[in-house]
């Protein structure tokens, strides 16, 4: 690189040196590296050195690799999306969705039991998927809930429904209890749902650690 750069120069000075006619002119140019001003015959030229101009080079290869790379990294995250069927968008959607409840109840203690502790969390639906699938992404159906609670007491849903009614009010607890026009989710929707709630989650906790 540093021959190339040497050579580009001299062959503008003797480009100009040999026909006098030319009316090629230097330019003030400032380093890439390092914002030095020098003089050059060559827009091309942008070190003041050749040790600069090997580290732009590098630069330059640095960031073909990078681009490179993405491409490869977004054709294989494509690849796999059209491999994947609808179990496998429900399981990301409900993962998204989750992660999104557990960032809004963030300050909250568990609905169930009202301890705030330093054990696992999830995200804990007040009539189960099984239950009521058609309540499966209702945000006033899933609240954060301590593991104990979630997974040894069956969701402890007397206390959940006490602090239910507290936090919504009884009138949308009868809601939803009620009876729900239930949909089967397409491919499309589940995608939908994972989009939006990890852009919600995501954007909530930039808010929250701001």
């Amino acid at each position: 690189m540093s021959i190339a750069a040497t050579s580009l120069q001299a062959y503008d000075q003797l480009r100009v040196t040999s026909n006098p006619s030319l009316t090629i002119k230097e330019k003030k140019r400032k380093c890439a590296i390092c914002r030095t001003e020098f003089r050059t015959f060559s827009s091309l030229v942008k070190w003041c050195s050749p040790e600069h101009g090997a580290e732009v080079a590098m630069r330059a290869l640095e960031k073909k690799r990078a681009r490179e790379a993405k491409e490869v990294r977004q054709a294989d995250r494509a690849r796999r999306e059209k491999l994947k069927t609808r179990s496998d968008w429900m399981k990301e959607a409900q993962s998204a969705f989750n992660a999104w409840v557990k960032e809004r109840d963030f300050d909250l203690p568990c609905v169930s039991c009202g301890r705030h502790h330093n054990g696992a969390y999830h995200a804990g639906h007040y009539l189960s998927v099984g239950a009521r699938p058609d309540l499966r992404f209702e945000p006033l159906n899933v609240w954060k809930q301590c593991a104990p609670c979630n997974l040894y007491l069956s969701g402890n849903l007397v206390l959940y429904r006490q602090e239910l009614v507290r936090r919504i009010g009884l009138a949308k607890v009868e809601w939803l209890e009620g009876p729900h026009e239930s949909k089967k989710l397409t491919v499309e929707d589940l995608r939908e749902i994972v989009k939006t709630y990890r852009a919600r989650a995501r954007e909530m906790k930039r808010s929250r650690n701001a």
